[in-house]
């Protein structure tokens, strides 16, 4: 009890220290008076459907005017980007906005934009599925600057609004926020930059606003404006508000413009300049009773398991040694005044002690070894499970110290593609070596299973996805050469990992020994309690695990799908709640091959892996519930990515915690049958 309790308490001063850590991964930019900074345009989202779309190809905006800034880079031009970035729908590009530090300006107008009926369509469409548009400045993204209700803390919510719906009348009328106020907040550049009166950026506001204006003159040049005091609504004159009936060839002039303004923040460093974003969820409180909660969950389960293993396998083994002990060394031979009468009496006394002695999992040592049925499959399962753990350590030790965090855009799409292209080698070997102790003899048949079967279903279920996308003209689409680089990470570097790692694991390092040999003929299976592997053991095994996650897993919901504008950035308490996690499914998993072996069925491989994998499914099912009753999705293509990009990520979820379970059994029949020397 004191080694567990003395675990409970470094994982909940892990999760103080790691909970908001970071390290700002962004080399500083500093900037003296009157000196260009560029402002980057990168994509617009929407809580309400998964599909994104680059701002800077909208047909509505105002197009690049392709412009030379900072003396060799052209306005409208791409940034190079990271696979990460790519993958999760950014384009990124530089603008036309002019920016100059600590040089404020009241008003500019970029561009007064011609736009057509399907152009002012796809307009209504972004505005009436609440699309946000992402503008980027020194990697700071432009946010909208909120007050809690109790006015105790400022927090940022990423973004701004692209416009604004007015449901008051009978028909909806829609608006487009066409002018933006941003305000810059800065301090003294730390260092010599600082001595030499240059400032660096810690806050980037966006204000948005519909504003109704006739313009004339030069758009670039001396301006004169008129503004008409209303909004700017998204209908062309004279046309219905929402069918916007009337000839093909109308056109509605938009104009955009934008003022700026700079103001010295001293509250805020270059350093803890994100803390803003991360602000925005106060929720430490529930974060901590989820892990109380797990780990509640985890006492329990752990005590149940102490039984197990304190009173009754070690009991039942030291029953058998005794009772061997008693076969080799009966007593003192007493003469015939010893000797009982009834001889037959007292064999059959002998007799029913050697079954009394030998009952429950004992009985099955001649076959709780035996190789299972589709051996051949468990092998590659288990082996690219031991892939995604690595991959899963990796990420989350990466998140704890910092490395990982949002200001590294792209990083945890990145790392985790990285980690596990270069995990295959794990992959390859554990599953070479479970290959091999189930008396495989085809290891390269293996190696080649285990390094395309997993990553080849997911690239054929990725690219079937991308089809829809692509058909939405989506930036969520993965252009073809992102596609054909990740065909080359798997085929030219994965795979030949997995390869030396089976090669090593089945040639090198052999089977794993089994400390009792396996009967010729197998011992027959007898009539079983309903409870005894079956499917509804399997499921009602998988609440346990899913219930020491579920309230973390609601906050990594909300951050994935319905308030995309926030950052999820507490791995601290994610990390403990995954450590009681997997302790959890290891103990459950236990339990449930114990129960099994005790009924005499010895058919635990599969099971414990299916134990594992099945708190899976709650976490799917659950998907399904947060989808029909925290989401307003519309469309059927955003429908059909949510639901298979949830089933791909409970999908891989199961392997990992099935690999689990299997390889925690597989530890815990090994070493109670060790202490069982049978002849």
């Amino acid at each position: 009890m004191r080694t567990e309790s003395r675990l409970y308490a470094s994982l909940l001063c892990f999760a103080t220290l790691t909970q908001s850590f970071y390290i700002p991964g962004w080399t500083i930019q500093s900037y003296g008076d009157g000196e260009v900074i560029p402002l980057f345009v990168n994509k617009v989202y929407s809580d309400n459907t998964q599909l994104q779309y680059a701002y800077a190809e909208l047909p509505f905006i105002c197009p690049p005017v392709q412009e030379l800034r900072g003396g060799h880079t052209l306005s409208g031009e791409s940034r190079s980007l990271n696979l990460g970035e790519i993958l999760r729908g950014d384009r990124v590009s530089l603008s036309d906005y002019r920016l100059r530090m600590n040089v404020d300006d009241e008003f500019n107008l970029l561009c007064k934009r011609d736009v057509d009926v399907a152009s002012l369509e796809k307009a209504i469409e972004l505005v009436r599925d609440g699309y946000v548009a992402e503008w980027i400045v020194d990697n700071l993204p432009g946010a909208t600057r909120f007050v809690t209700t109790d006015k105790s803390r400022a927090y940022y919510a990423s973004g701004f609004k692209m416009g604004w719906v007015d449901n008051k009348e009978t028909e909806p009328r829609f608006f487009l926020n066409n002018h933006v106020t941003m305000v810059f907040r800065y301090t003294k550049a730390p260092g010599r930059d600082g001595d030499a009166g240059k400032k660096v950026i810690v806050g980037f506001e966006i204000y948005p606003k519909s504003v109704d204006a006739s313009v004339t003159g030069q758009v670039r040049g001396n301006e004169t404006v008129m503004w008409t005091g209303k909004a700017m609504e998204l209908v062309m004159n004279g046309a219905d508000p929402v069918n916007q009936k009337g000839p093909d060839d109308r056109t509605l002039t938009i104009p955009f413009s934008y003022s700026v303004y700079f103001r010295e923040d001293h509250s805020l460093e270059w350093g803890n300049r994100w803390d803003m974003y991360f602000a925005a969820d106060d929720s430490s409180r529930v974060h901590w009773f989820a892990i109380i909660n797990s780990l509640v969950v985890l006492g329990l389960l752990t005590a149940v398991v102490a039984v197990i293993v304190a009173r009754t396998v070690r009991g039942d083994i030291q029953a058998g040694i005794e009772g061997k002990r008693k076969s080799n060394h009966g007593g003192v031979d007493k003469g015939l005044l010893g000797q009982p009468l009834d001889l037959e009496a007292v064999e059959d006394q002998a007799d029913e002690e050697i079954l009394e002695d030998t009952t429950g999992w004992k009985l099955v040592h001649g076959d709780v070894f035996r190789p299972p049925a589709y051996g051949g499959i468990l092998a590659p399962l288990v082996g690219s499970g031991a892939q995604l753990i690595f991959m899963t350590i990796g990420l989350l030790s990466l998140s704890c110290f910092g490395v990982l965090n949002p200001s590294f855009r792209g990083g945890y799409v990145s790392f985790g593609i990285g980690l596990f292209v270069f995990a295959g080698v794990f992959s390859g070997y554990y599953s070479a070596r479970i290959y091999k102790t189930l008396g495989g003899k085809q290891w390269k048949k293996n190696v080649l299973v285990t390094g395309l079967a997993l990553p080849g279903l997911l690239f054929l279920i990725v690219f079937i996805l991308n089809l829809f996308a692509w058909a939405q003209a989506s930036s969520t689409a993965i252009p073809f050469g992102s596609l054909i680089v990740i065909l080359c990470l798997w085929l030219l570097i994965q795979l030949p990992l997995v390869y030396v790692g089976g090669w090593y694991g089945y040639n090198n390092v052999g089977a794993w020994d089994h400390p009792i040999k396996t009967n010729a003929i197998p011992r027959q299976l007898p009539k079983a309690d309903w409870y005894i592997a079956s499917a509804r053991t399997i499921l009602l095994a998988g609440i346990i695990p899913f219930g020491v996650i579920f309230i973390e897993l609601l906050y990594v919901f909300k951050s994935l799908w319905q308030d995309k504008t926030g950052y999820y950035y507490v791995f601290g308490f994610l990390t403990v709640v995954s450590i009681v996690l997997l302790i959890t499914v290891m103990e459950i998993s236990i339990v449930a091959t114990y129960v099994q072996l005790n009924a005499e069925n010895y058919h635990w491989w599969w099971q414990s892996f299916l134990v594992g994998a099945s708190s899976g499914i709650w976490i799917f099912l659950y998907s399904g519930w947060y989808y029909m009753t925290k989401l307003h999705v519309s469309g059927f293509v955003s429908g059909v990515l949510f639901f298979a990009y949830s089933f791909l990520a409970c999908a891989l979820y199961s392997l990992l915690t099935g690999t689990v379970g299997f390889l925690a059994s597989y530890a815990f029949v090994r070493r109670i049958y060790s202490a069982i020397k049978t002849d």
